[in-house]
């Protein structure tokens, strides 16, 4: 049995360009973040509508990875009409973490710097990658993961929704089995830039629900955020019982 909590705070911005959503259909659950890109215009509009394509399609699909798949690329597809409507080419992007849950697997898309986390009870975790230059960067051993959050590229995102595609630019993970997941946690960059790994785990071990272990890395984000101009921040935060 899934227990879920979420959050969502603009941070120090005026508007909240951040979107969040589930849906359920037969055995099938899906949960998503948006982050809309904000420095590009429209973020907010992108992130919604990507949000809601992935709700309205949750019927579609024999397998989760084939839900994905259509989803991103719907979702996609009705993003750069939108644009074409609005004469925005380019304007409206967005990024996606996306969790489908089907019987006793479950399956991360993701494209941008939204991450999705899964933690086993030891506190060994799998994260999606990001797409974004410190990451890039990190993988090719050039500086090391934990330097990631503070490098001064970290706002460069190199994939995204609402950015022309000559192929597609998400990724679908391989199915995780539920045993391996103690808890499933998904944020956009404003979330997880402000809290390490380690602190994640420890807020989960000490925490007796969803709405407690998001509360105490909340606690941790506002804190290591009072001197900058916080980001939109959100977050789902999934605990298997």
């Amino acid at each position: 049995m899934f227990q879920i909590s979420v959050l969502t705070n603009s941070g120090g911005r005026d508007i909240n360009e951040d979107s969040f959503g589930f849906a359920d259909f037969a055995d099938r659950s899906c949960y998503i973040v948006c982050d809309g890109l904000g420095g590009h215009g429209m973020g907010d509009v992108a992130s919604r509508l990507v949000k809601d394509f992935f709700v309205e399609s949750i019927k579609h699909g024999e397998t989760s990875e084939d839900y994905l798949r259509m989803a991103f690329e719907g979702a996609q597809a009705r993003l750069l009409d939108e644009q074409a409507l609005a004469g925005a080419k380019n304007k409206m992007r967005t990024t996606a973490a996306v969790c489908v849950r089907e019987g006793d697997l479950v399956t991360f898309g993701h494209i941008g710097d939204s991450r999705v986390y899964a933690f086993s009870d030891d506190g060994r975790y799998l994260r999606t990658h990001d797409h974004s230059m410190p990451e890039v960067l990190a993988l090719s051993g050039q500086i090391d993961e934990s330097e990631i959050r503070h490098h001064p590229d970290r706002n460069i995102v190199l994939k995204a929704m609402g950015s022309e595609w000559e192929r597609p630019m998400y990724e679908i993970g391989t199915p995780i089995s539920l045993d391996k997941c103690r808890a499933i946690l998904l944020c956009s960059d404003g979330f997880w830039e402000l809290i390490t790994e380690a602190e994640m785990y420890s807020c989960l071990r000490s925490s007796a629900d969803p709405d407690e272990w998001l509360s105490k890395m909340e606690s941790i984000v506002l804190s290591n955020g009072t001197d900058k101009k916080m980001d939109n921040y959100t977050a789902i935060a999934i605990i298997n019982k």
